[in-house]
């Protein structure tokens, strides 16, 4: 059988029990320890739904949240109505959301990059919604990017905004290191696939060994089961965790929910602590990489990658995923 790792080229290491390894960080690695700043840019649907679930769930490991927007109006509306979601009695918990401009946006430990321009309406005839996006949002992640390393920037560029993985490789392009960038898709496609789980007995196997590989959108992989990989099952279930948000658009809502808070707040709550999740870290190959969504996790050792063996025909999925995504950019 076939590992992740055979995807990556570019020094890694392996540990003992080859369970998982680990891409080197250029420099030292993100600290674990102690509550870090969060800076959000942009408050559109994504944004300001991830902003709600950072509020609420980043008592924990967030010490306080920046927020940027074109329009001062709704960073105003935004600091105003955040900051009144509180605990009854304990209201000296939950991080305090204050505004910021563009100059200090990489003042901070994890800039989230939620922009977008030009998101298909509700009733279009667009399929891939998500690959619509591609051309100006990756000229506004590569715009940033660059900001961001030419301000020091030594924190993570997180990436929200569709198309996900290729918008990371855009923001690597501009001169992050490979390990400051790091794409949030993948949870709520894992979200999605648990959904159906649980509604359908043939799927059930998911829920407890299932997992999620691949980008936010029409090459994802669904896997059932690694132990008992059913290729047949899983490929129907991944059609469904796929189609989910179009599923949404038939009933005539943008589907933001969801992957603002699976993908997003509970996954970035994740990473800022060192627990496993779900997002798109950079794979080498060959000189010329691709940003791929797996399960892992920020060690001080590096970002740890799940490498367990995997059957062939997953692994075929995964790689024909891998090498599409070398194609964009």
């Amino acid at each position: 059988m076939k590992r992740l790792s055979d995807l990556f080229e570019e020094p890694a290491i392996i540990n003992i029990k080859q369970e998982s390894f680990f891409i080197k960080p250029k420099k030292n690695p993100f600290p674990i320890k102690g509550k870090k700043r969060v800076n959000l840019l942009a408050l559109g649907d994504v944004g300001s739904m991830l902003l709600i679930g950072l509020r609420l769930l980043g008592a924990e490991g967030i010490e306080s949240i920046g927020i940027c927007d074109l329009d001062p109006k709704v960073t105003a509306r935004f600091e105003m109505e955040i900051n009144q979601i509180d605990q009854p009695l304990d209201h000296s918990r939950l991080p305090e959301v204050e505004i910021i401009s563009q100059q200090q946006l990489f003042d901070c430990d994890m800039m989230v990059f939620c922009a977008s321009k030009g998101v298909p309406p509700v009733g279009g005839d667009v399929r891939d919604v998500r690959m619509a996006q591609l051309s100006a949002n990756a000229q506004l992640s590569e715009h940033f990017a660059r900001q961001a390393a030419e301000s020091g920037f030594e924190g993570i560029f997180v990436v929200v905004s569709d198309p996900v993985d290729p918008l990371c490789k855009a923001a690597y392009s501009a001169g992050l290191r490979r390990e400051q960038v790091q794409g949030y898709g993948l949870g709520v496609m894992n979200a999605r696939a648990l959904y159906f789980a649980r509604r359908d007995e043939r799927f059930a196997s998911f829920l407890t060994e299932g997992r999620a590989f691949g980008p936010h959108g029409e090459d994802l992989v669904i896997a059932n089961s690694l132990e008992n990989y059913d290729d047949g099952i899983s490929k129907e279930l991944t059609r469904l965790a796929a189609e989910s948000n179009m599923k949404t658009r038939e009933l005539g809502f943008k589907p933001f929910i969801a992957p603002a808070l699976s993908s997003g707040a509970i996954s970035l709550l994740a990473t800022l602590s060192g627990q496993w999740n779900y997002s798109s870290v950079y794979f080498g190959r060959g000189g010329r990489g691709a940003f791929l969504g797996v399960k892992n996790r920020r060690t001080p050792y590096g970002i740890e990658v799940e490498n367990l063996p995997l059957p062939e025909e997953l692994f075929s999925r995964i790689e024909y995923a891998y090498e599409r995504l070398r194609e964009l950019l």
